[in-house]
C-alpha cells in the first residue's frame, strides 16, 4: 500500500495511503488535465528544456508538458509508490523519468532544470518552505518555479458539492489538508521566502460536465479521502439524504447531465541568477 504525506494541524506529519492509485486517477484526472491545461498556457515556459515535475501523481500534469512542450527531458517525482507505478505502466513512461522521490528532499544536483513545476500539491507537503527551497535549489538561474492549488480555503475544491451537501444535511467534512496555504497572498509569501523573483499570479475557473450523477458520484467519493470515509460510514438513510442534497445543489438537469466549477490558485517565478 503507498504512502503520501499530508499535514494537519500544526504541521503535525501524517500519511494518507493510496490502496488504488486508479480511483485517484477517477477522481481527480479531469480536473487536473483542466486546469493544467489553463495554468501552461499562462505559464508559456520554453521548449525543449529540462522539466522538474514535482508531485507528479499518475502523470496527467507530466503528460500535458509532454504534449504541448516537446521538452529535452523530463523527471516527474512524487512520494506515493502506488502513483508512480501507474504512471510507469502508462505509454507517456517511454517519454518521462518517473522516480518514488521526497519534495522535501529533491535527489537532484543544484541548477538542473530550467523549470520545476508542482501542480496541485503544495498544500500537502508537510514543510512547504522547505519544498520551495528545494525547487529553488534545482533550478537553473532564470529557471522557471511554478504551480498552482486547489482553492481550500474558500472551499472552491472539486469536492465542493460534496463537501456543502454534508453540511446541509448537518454533518461537518473534515477542513481541507493545508487550507489556508492555497491563499494567493500565503502562495506568495511562500515563493518570496524562496528568494524566488519575478512572482506572478492567476485565479483559474475551470468547469467540468458530467453525463449523469452516478457517474460524478462514483468518481468523486474515493474510499481513501476524508470525505469518502465519512460517507461510507455513515447510515444508509443519512447516505440517501446527502445524495439528494447534493443532487439538488447541483441543478441536475432532466436528462441527468449537469456541469459545475472548482477553482485553482496558481503562481510562478524565476530563480535569481
Amino acid at each position: 500500500m503507498a504512502e503520501k504525506y499530508v499535514r494537519a494541524g500544526n504541521d503535525t506529519r501524517q500519511t494518507l495511503r493510496f490502496s488504488d492509485g486508479a480511483a485517484y486517477e477517477r477522481y481527480m484526472g479531469r480536473w487536473s488535465r483542466a486546469v493544467g491545461e489553463v495554468f501552461l498556457d499562462w505559464v508559456t515556459p520554453p521548449r525543449s528544456v529540462r522539466w522538474l515535475d514535482v508531485g507528479c501523481g499518475t502523470g496527467v500534469f507530466t503528460e500535458l508538458v509532454l504534449d504541448a512542450y516537446a521538452p529535452e527531458s523530463v523527471v516527474a517525482v512524487d512520494p506515493s509508490e502506488a502513483q508512480i507505478d501507474i504512471a510507469r505502466h502508462k505509454p507517456l513512461a517511454q517519454r518521462a523519468d518517473f522516480r518514488v522521490a521526497d519534495a522535501q528532499a529533491l535527489p537532484f544536483p543544484d541548477d538542473t532544470f530550467d523549470v520545476v513545476a508542482s501542480s496541485l500539491v503544495i498544500n500537502f507537503i508537510p514543510d512547504p518552505p522547505q519544498a520551495l527551497a528545494e525547487m529553488r535549489r534545482v533550478g537553473r538561474p532564470r529557471g522557471v518555479v511554478a504551480g498552482y492549488v486547489w482553492d481550500f480555503a474558500t472551499d472552491r475544491g472539486p469536492s465542493s458539492a460534496i463537501r456543502t451537501g454534508l453540511r446541509r444535511v448537518g454533518a461537518q467534512p473534515q477542513v481541507s489538508v493545508g487550507a489556508e496555504d492555497t491563499r494567493l497572498p500565503a502562495l506568495i509569501s511562500l515563493f518570496a521566502g524562496a528568494g524566488l523573483e519575478d512572482i506572478a499570479t492567476k485565479v483559474i475557473d475551470v468547469t467540468m460536465s458530467f453525463s449523469d450523477f452516478d457517474e460524478f458520484w462514483q468518481s468523486q467519493t474515493p474510499a481513501y479521502t476524508s470525505t469518502g470515509k465519512m460517507i461510507a460510514a455513515m447510515p444508509a438513510s443519512d447516505r440517501e439524504k446527502l445524495i439528494e442534497a447534493v443532487r439538488e445543489g447541483l441543478r441536475v438537469g432532466s436528462d441527468g447531465s449537469f456541469a459545475y466549477s472548482a477553482r485553482a490558485h496558481a503562481i510562478k517565478a524565476r530563480v535569481p541568477e
